[in-house]
């Protein structure tokens, strides 16, 4: 009797940190359930399926175009898609007992590979729209990097170091350290965005690229970690809106931000290059004489 009532205690020891609701099931409703988990795995997979259907003609458009910092770009997008998605699909890690260290390590350069490409878009937009060459693809990547490093460096400290689940949820038990953090980290982001936002909106506008949809990209990040800056601090606090809301800001931020990332940028780039492509065509047939029966 005495080893049946220590189960629980069992139980709760293997996995402290976990707010799963339990451990039967199959994986997609394992810790967040099967609405959160859904669309996180069908959102990610349908952005890489995407990918992969457009990789040949992308592929074909960047070496036509020779954009050596979209290359680049192109590269790690791939690379954090696969990451997102493997972060998407296991869900199940965050509340396995003896996976913690496998998520911690997974969430860690998913998270950091995803906040490179946004360090890495917003630095080599202020070099002008779509400036090519090695030399400003290597600034580029080196600020990125660095920023990167210091955010990874710090992240890992507290989750290895110090042992503060950053990356497990448990609205149970609050941990001031972690939500500190997570305060401090979208409080520097959401003044970055707000920061670039206001210039638009000032005489420093002309410092920054001419092109809408930079502008709406900007708009929208801002709002985002906003909202990630009000639910960490209101979670900070114990309060489960602040929870819910930070739960669904991560849903929103690895669902959408990637094909946010791809359709207001990258997909602009291959369009300019349809268009550059159907005015060489116009040209070549303007000077062999198609057109000069229009004329007459």
């Amino acid at each position: 009797m005495r080893f049946l009532e220590e189960l629980p205690l069992i139980h709760t020891h293997l996995n402290p940190n976990s707010t799963a609701k339990g451990y039967g099931g199959g994986w997609v409703d394992r810790c967040h359930g099967f609405l959160h988990n859904t669309v996180l795995v069908a959102a990610s997979l349908f952005f890489v399926a995407y990918l992969a259907y457009e990789a040949r003609k992308s592929f074909s458009k960047l070496s036509n175009r020779r954009s050596f910092i979209m290359i680049g770009y192109y590269g790690s997008l791939w690379l954090v898609s696969l990451l997102n998605l493997a972060w998407c699909c296991l869900q199940g890690w965050e509340c396995t007992p003896g996976k913690e260290v496998a998520w911690n390590l997974l969430t860690l350069f998913t998270t950091s590979g995803m906040l490179f490409l946004e360090v890495s878009l917003v630095a080599f937009l202020f070099q002008g729209n779509y400036a090519s060459g090695a030399e400003a693809l290597t600034r580029t990547f080196l600020i990125s990097g660095f920023v990167i490093a210091l955010d990874l460096l710090l992240k890992a400290i507290y989750v290895f170091g110090f042992g503060v689940s950053l990356f497990i949820d448990n609205n149970e038990n609050v941990q001031k350290y972690k939500w500190g953090l997570w305060v401090i980290h979208k409080l520097l982001l959401t003044g970055v965005y707000g920061m670039i936002f206001s210039m638009y909106n000032s005489s420093w506008r002309e410092r920054l690229p001419a092109r809408p949809a930079f502008y709406k990209y900007i708009t929208i990040m801002f709002a985002l970690y906003g909202l990630y800056l009000v639910a960490s601090a209101f979670s900070a606090n114990g309060a489960h809106f602040g929870f819910w809301l930070y739960g669904v800001m991560s849903v929103c931020y690895h669902a959408l931000y990637l094909p946010l990332l791809y359709v207001t940028f990258l997909a602009d780039f291959f369009q300019e290059e349809d268009l550059n492509l159907e005015n060489v065509y116009y040209s070549e047939m303007k000077d062999a004489g198609f057109f000069d029966a229009d004329w007459e």
